[in-house]
């Protein structure tokens, strides 16, 4: 993801309006909760996150591998297990995990792609949601089942339902990438857009100002 391809340089990824989980978690007390989505580059996830209402705080990291890997040369290579993720923080009184899917899998990234995102390609970009407990699970796997009998893809989803729950920041250089790079070329031609896909398409769980990772390392 640190160069720019030929492929990159095309479009960006398509974005697809979705309705909203028929299953979703309960509605409870807590004000803080954590999902891990993987969906490509996390620049672009954490971008779209960091401008969802309710979300307070997106964080760029690894998941699915073990702790002596989480860094991106290892990485990078693919074999280590681990994909490119983000960790949100969200107050679920003010947004669900249910909405959180909904803007991962219309906004954030393309779930029918198997272990790639646009230009990026390996298993560390792969579509994956490693669920933080058994509710994530039930809602996530529902709505994958949702969605592919409403056939709202042209294609199936692939996006894989991962046990491990380990995560691992990631570089600071990586936090905040977005926001801080906006006219880098990678960055405004497969990221900038999806955040104006949730502005426009989820309108009501869009916020101008991005909630961003403070004092990364």
């Amino acid at each position: 993801m640190m160069g720019l391809s030929l492929q990159s340089a095309v479009s960006a990824e398509p974005v697809v309006a979705l309705a909203p989980p028929s299953l979703d978690e309960p509605a409870g007390t807590s004000h803080k909760e954590v999902a891990v989505f993987a969906g490509g580059c996390f620049w672009g996830v954490q971008g779209v996150f960091q401008h969802v209402r309710g979300v307070e705080n997106a964080l760029s990291g690894y998941a699915g591998g073990q702790a002596n890997t989480a860094e991106y040369e290892k990485v990078s290579d693919g074999d280590t297990g681990h994909a490119e993720s983000v960790q949100v923080t969200y107050d679920p009184t003010q947004v669900s995990y249910g909405k959180l899917l909904q803007v991962f899998f219309s906004v954030a990234h393309n779930p029918t792609e198997l272990n790639r995102q646009g230009p990026d390609h390996g298993t560390q970009y792969r579509s994956a949601i490693f669920p933080q407990n058994e509710t994530q699970e039930k809602v996530a796997k529902a709505y994958i089942a949702q969605l592919d009998q409403a056939k709202v893809f042209h294609a199936p989803i692939v996006t894989t339902i991962e046990d491990n729950k380990n995560f691992y920041p990631a570089e600071g250089y990586h936090q905040n990438y977005l926001t801080l790079n906006p006219t880098a070329p990678y960055i405004a031609i497969n990221d900038l857009p999806k955040v104006e896909s949730l502005k426009e398409l989820v309108p009501t769980l869009y916020r101008a100002d991005p909630v961003l990772v403070a004092n990364p390392q």
